[in-house]
């Protein structure tokens, strides 16, 4: 068993022309022999989102803090904390924080695909 606090996990930052702003952290991984899943948190700075991409893998989102928009389906749509998400595989989408504080999110992918 593995008990950790999110924010004592190694952080990866982002900061490019298709990412602004992001903090990637694995929580739980293939360090830790987890066989089917790779939880991860991502932290986005006010003004900051994520790259618009789309991957052949379905992946679960659950909103820990902050205010934060969604691209999906060729739309824009607001979500906060307690939104949960279902990113089906091959899906073109992206986040953008929404607000003045940082938004923080939770992003479960299959493992066998890059963790960050």
């Amino acid at each position: 068993m593995k008990i950790v606090n999110y924010q004592d996990s190694p952080s990866q930052k982002f900061d490019t022309e298709t990412v602004k702003g992001v903090t990637g952290r694995v929580v739980i991984g293939k360090a830790d022999d987890a066989e089917n899943f790779c939880m991860r948190v991502f932290t986005v700075a006010p003004g900051g989102f994520t790259p618009r991409h789309s991957h052949a893998w379905e992946h679960e989102i659950f909103v820990h803090s902050g205010k934060g928009k969604v691209y999906v389906n060729g739309d824009w749509r607001e979500v906060t904390s307690g939104t949960a998400l279902f990113i089906p595989g091959n899906e073109e989408h992206q986040f953008m924080n929404g607000g003045g504080e940082d938004f923080v999110f939770i992003c479960l992918i299959p493992s066998g695909v890059a963790e960050l």
